[in-house]
């Protein structure tokens, strides 16, 4: 998943903000515990999403939350964080798709990565996170099988994909493995009839995270010389926004579908969050508290400031964020 959901706390109510913050600092513990501490840096925003989800539905239980000790990411404050499977579940998605990330990477043989003593290390280190992720898969019942195979079937489409292609047929594989993440938050909640539209909002919002990737790197790529999927199928930002537009609409829907034991926070995500994250892609809208779009970070990490798309911030999407395209 890309960061593409990133909101600023100041939209958020002091609970709401409270239980982010959680989820946040939650997956990123959940990483630690079973996968050590270098596996933090897969940390994202996008990745919470499935520990939300999954509390969403069950309710938020005492025995869901814990108090964490001092994190300078905080303030040097304690904080109650989220555990269980649903972060868990989050954690093991994270390394796998930063896994297939930095394969990606190396393959295009980007910065540092093109040279071969560094491109060998970072293989060592995405085939780590891939035999780490499929086993806390395995462990909550979920094969992450299905996201290796929708990265790798991803590289072949692009190969073929061209002038004419239609552009949903490149987002297909990255919608598919959201879709299965999502819809897995049901069985972990034991909420079987959720499953089929959960399904349903996870694939319109991975066709979102490639859309605005897409949209946001354009520019970049053209500058670059890389592959991007509007550029390569010669797609106009107008369809992509109209395509966008569809999948909020239906994204609303699906969740209306849905049945949550308290669903304030993941349709403050997934309903008002993003669609300003697709305001802003597409530069319709910014955030008019300082770092929103103004292209100056926050203080590194700190979840409690606004979070903007800036250098600064290890969690945001671009080469200097773990969590988005362009990292770990």
């Amino acid at each position: 998943m890309f960061g593409i959901v990133r909101p600023c706390t100041h939209r958020l109510t002091d609970g709401l903000k409270t239980a982010w913050t959680a989820h946040l600092c939650g997956l990123c513990l959940a990483l630690r515990a079973d996968h050590g501490q270098f596996a933090r840096v897969v940390t994202n925003y996008d990745g919470l999403i499935v520990s939300v989800l999954t509390e969403a539905q069950t309710g938020t239980l005492a025995s869901g939350r814990r108090t964490a000790g001092p994190c300078p990411l905080r303030g040097m404050r304690t904080a109650p964080v989220a555990r269980g499977e649903g972060a868990r579940l989050a954690a093991a998605v994270s390394l796998v798709l930063a896994s297939a990330k930095v394969r990606d990477h190396v393959a295009d043989r980007d910065g540092l990565l093109a040279r071969r003593p560094v491109a060998a290390a970072a293989r060592r280190v995405a085939r780590s996170w891939d035999r780490a992720g499929a086993r806390t898969g395995r462990a909550l019942g979920f094969d992450t099988a299905v996201l290796v195979d929708a990265v790798d079937r991803q590289t072949g489409i692009e190969a073929l994909a061209g002038p004419g292609t239609p552009l949903l047929l490149v987002t297909e594989p990255t919608e598919t493995a959201t879709a299965a993440a999502f819809a897995h938050t049901a069985v972990l909640a034991g909420r079987p009839e959720n499953a089929e539209p959960l399904a349903e909002a996870g694939r319109l919002f991975g066709r979102l995270a490639h859309l605005l990737d897409a949209v946001e790197d354009q520019d970049a790529d053209a500058a670059s010389g890389a592959w991007n999927p509007l550029t390569a199928t010669g797609t106009s930002r107008e369809e992509a926004r109209r395509l966008a537009d569809d999948a909020l609409h239906g994204i609303r829907l699906a969740l209306k579908d849905a049945r949550f034991a308290d669903g304030k926070l993941v349709h403050v995500l997934l309903a008002h969050e993003l669609r300003t994250s697709v305001d802003r892609a597409f530069a319709t809208t910014t955030c008019s508290h300082g770092a929103h779009g103004a292209g100056r970070g926050p203080v590194p990490g700190n979840p409690y400031a606004p979070q903007g798309p800036g250098p600064g911030n290890p969690f945001a999407p671009g080469p200097g964020g773990p969590g988005g395209p362009g990292g770990p």
